[in-house]
């Protein structure tokens, strides 16, 4: 950064800031730009004359040079004048020309669809694509769609009268029709039926409705662009000193005109202003702001007039007063602005003629001619602290930041510094911002951008011939630093050469024709009946035949070397570069349609062996296709097999298991039996056993009863005592199993 241009005094007056305006009518800026209404997704902007790519904001001006991507899945909306243009997702826009007399676009690839309200008697519309160019003579709807890959373009005219121009062909192309053009000889082509609408025309069609509703257009002229944002975010009223007035009523407490927003360096313009809100544009580059009884009401220039646009319609503050109260040090550092009030007369910072300055002041407010008058004729004067602006006096109207963020497009409203009512009306007015641009100042302070078009590759066709491309910044530092904050003018701009162009320039094919045409397409176009049929013959017929500007050249100039016999080997020269043209001449020039005919001869041979050689190929490519689906089925069957093989084996393995298992249980079961028969079995013989015991007792018991009463019934003899029985081993034995097994239970 030029950090001693940002410390020069703001306001460099009278010599320092001389313009002499009177001579330069030729080269002032146009009264229209193109606007970004809108935006959805990611869409990249890139300055003219810059090689990089920006994040794009709403409300930027777009003038020649500016270029557009809208990315996949993105759209975008362009106003210009009458007209708006919106892109489709995958479109690469550039503004080839862009003044009050012709709008030109380029569209390298993608969609755009466009609607045009207005058209002034001279006015030209055109699109210009890699495979024709495409202007609009009336008013309509029209969609044009680019397809690279194809090398096609497609154009459909919905509503009004257009024109498609080509090497060699032209034709008219009226409501209701759509056609689709392969190659630049519009030789190939097809005829497009009725189609439905997609997102983008849907979405098309929706913003078209607001703007036919719109109120706002009842009270400003029809070139005021962005008007159909107002409707939605304030209201219309009478005002007894200014007409209709539109308040905003979404706005902050202590809101200020050209508060939010940021500054960026435009050409040729110079300082433009940025508004944040989607309402701000109008409000910023036409009319004029009134403080009415403490709030703000922007009144619009005469409806009738044809609107200028103005890049900021404001006066500039500075000098010591406003250093003492916003600025660090000994050195000024700051920068205020304030809008123009209804009735004060706008001073551009770039060169005009007396003819624009009038323009630009009476189309956005009602001013005495008179005033204009004084105000021109003294604008070289020294002394111009006498003008008393009145919303220099509104406390909190001056808006002030740093000047190193206002040249670094940083947002205002984050950086703003008070200046209180005493200061600000103390400090001098200028129509200028003394500061020096920088790189960032092109690209308002944007962010790089997440994607980009791809590389161009398509030459473009175009039936007007664009401007030489536009000169980069870098090239432009050293002459702005001459003359802070004053544009390079038009004549200085063009002698200024850059050592190499920062972005290279699409090669143009400009094909002329005496006439407009005015027939259509044939309805049986000369070239195949398929699309790849049609593609494949204009790329032949692009290949094969002469440039049709240089075919008609070289019979002029032939019909010349007969007349006059002179210049003869000029003429020679320029049949061998089209033996066709000059075939009937003379001898050589026969010699020349003979070498020709036999080279279309092998030509066309040669496309007969390759037309030979595609059923073959194509046979070949059958068979090998047949043959690789019959292996395809073979590895199929061999894999189901194997699976069915796999499935089987598994099933057998799953039998084998659940038999094992069945018999380990049966097992089981019979063991268990086993045992609990023999458990049986043993306590029946234990309960026998003991039976016996207990019976064997009781014999004893009755034994020894019996025995009992004879003895006392008989004399008392002396016997020995008798013998106690051996206890019996088993019957011992089996009582203690029995009892075990008692207790088991």
């Amino acid at each position: 950064m030029d950090m001693p241009a940002l410390r020069r005094p703001l306001l460099v007056f009278a010599g320092l800031l001389t313009l002499t305006f009177c001579g330069w009518a030729s080269a002032e800026p146009p009264s229209r730009v193109a606007r970004l209404a809108y935006i959805s997704g990611t869409v990249s902007f890139s300055p003219a004359g810059q090689p990089d790519w920006v994040q794009a904001v709403v409300n930027r001006p777009l003038t020649t040079g500016d270029r557009l991507w809208a990315d996949a899945n993105a759209r975008a909306e362009l106003q210009i004048g009458g007209a708006t243009i919106r892109l489709g997702d995958s479109t690469s826009v550039t503004l080839l020309n862009l003044d009050d007399r012709i709008a030109q676009v380029e569209l390298s690839q993608g969609t755009l669809k466009l609607r045009v309200r207005r058209m002034g008697p001279n006015q030209i519309f055109e699109v210009d694509t890699p495979n024709l160019a495409f202007t609009l003579r009336r008013p309509g709807e029209y969609r044009i769609d680019v397809s690279p890959g194809d090398d096609a373009t497609a154009v459909m005219v919905q509503r009004g009268q257009a024109e498609a121009y080509g090497e060699g062909a032209s034709y008219a192309v009226g409501p209701q029709r759509g056609y689709r053009f392969y190659g630049t000889g519009l030789s190939a082509y097809e005829a497009l039926a009725a189609r439905h609408d997609d997102d983008l025309d849907r979405w098309a069609s929706e913003r078209d409705r607001r703007d036919d509703n719109s109120v706002s257009a009842r009270y400003v002229s029809p070139e005021v662009v962005g008007y159909e944002d107002l409707d939605a975010n304030g209201t219309w009223r009478a005002d007894p000193n200014y007409g209709n007035v539109w308040t905003p009523n979404r706005v902050s407490a202590g809101w200020t005109p050209y508060h939010d927003g940021h500054w960026a360096w435009i050409d040729p313009w110079g300082w433009t202003w940025v508004d944040d809100a989607p309402w701000g544009y109008a409000v910023s580059h036409y009319g004029r702001w009134a403080n009415i009884n403490g709030s703000w009401g922007w009144v619009p220039g005469p409806p009738r007039e044809q609107a200028v646009y103005a890049p900021a319609l404001v006066g500039f503050v500075g000098g010591k007063n406003l250093q003492v109260a916003v600025s660090v040090g000994g050195a000024i550092a700051a920068v205020g602005w304030f809008p123009l009030a209804p009735r004060e007369v706008y001073r551009p910072a770039y060169p005009v003629s007396r003819g624009y300055f009038d323009h630009i002041n009476r189309s956005n407010t009602v001013i005495a001619p008179t005033t204009i008058t004084n105000v021109y004729n003294n604008i070289n004067t020294t002394n111009i602290t006498n003008v008393v602006y009145a919303n220099q006096r509104v406390s909190g109207a001056v808006v002030a930041v740093p000047a190193q963020a206002f040249v670094q497009s940083q947002p205002v409203a984050k950086v703003a510094m008070p200046v209180s009512k005493e200061v600000a009306v103390s400090a001098p007015a200028a129509h200028i911002a003394a500061l020096v641009p920088v790189q960032q100042s092109v690209h308002g302070g944007a962010l790089n951008a997440g994607a980009k078009p791809p590389a161009r590759e398509h030459a473009i066709v175009a039936h007007t011939a664009p401007p030489a491309p536009p000169v980069p910044f870098i090239v432009q530092q050293k002459q702005l630093a001459a003359k802070p904050g004053a544009p390079i003018d038009e004549a200085q701009r063009t002698q200024l050469k850059p050592a190499a162009p920062a972005v290279s320039a699409p090669k143009v094919s400009v094909v002329t024709t005496p006439l407009a045409p005015t027939a259509p397409p044939p309805a049986t176009p000369p070239a195949g009946k398929s699309p790849d049929g049609r593609k494949a013959a204009a790329a032949k017929v692009d290949a094969m035949k002469p440039d049709s500007a240089k075919a008609e050249t070289v019979k002029n100039e032939a019909a010349r070397v007969e007349a006059t016999k002179t210049e003869a080997a000029k003429a020679d020269a320029m049949k061998a570069d089209a033996a066709k043209a000059a075939a009937a001449r003379n001898e050589s020039s026969r010699v020349e349609a003979s070498k020709a005919e036999a080279a279309k001869a092998d030509a066309m041979r040669a496309d007969t062996v390759k037309a030979a050689t595609a059923p073959n190929e194509a046979s070949r490519a059958e068979a090998s296709k047949a043959e690789a689906a019959k292996a395809d089925a073979m590895k199929a069957d061999a894999a189901k097999a194997a699976a069915a093989r796999n499935e089987a084996s598994r099933v057998e393995a799953s039998k084998a298991e659940a038999a094992k298992a069945d018999a380990v249980k049966a097992d089981a079961a019979r063991a268990a039996a086993a045992r609990n028969e023999a458990s049986r079995a043993d306590a029946a013989r234990a309960e026998a056993a003991k039976a016996d015991a207990m019976k064997a007792d009781a014999a004893r018991a009755e034994a020894a009863k019996a025995e009992a009463a004879r003895a006392a019934s008989a004399p008392p003899v002396a016997r020995p005592p008798a013998p106690k029985p051996a206890p019996d081993a088993k019957t011992e034995q089996e009582k203690k199993k029995a009892e075990d097994e008692g207790q088991k239970r």
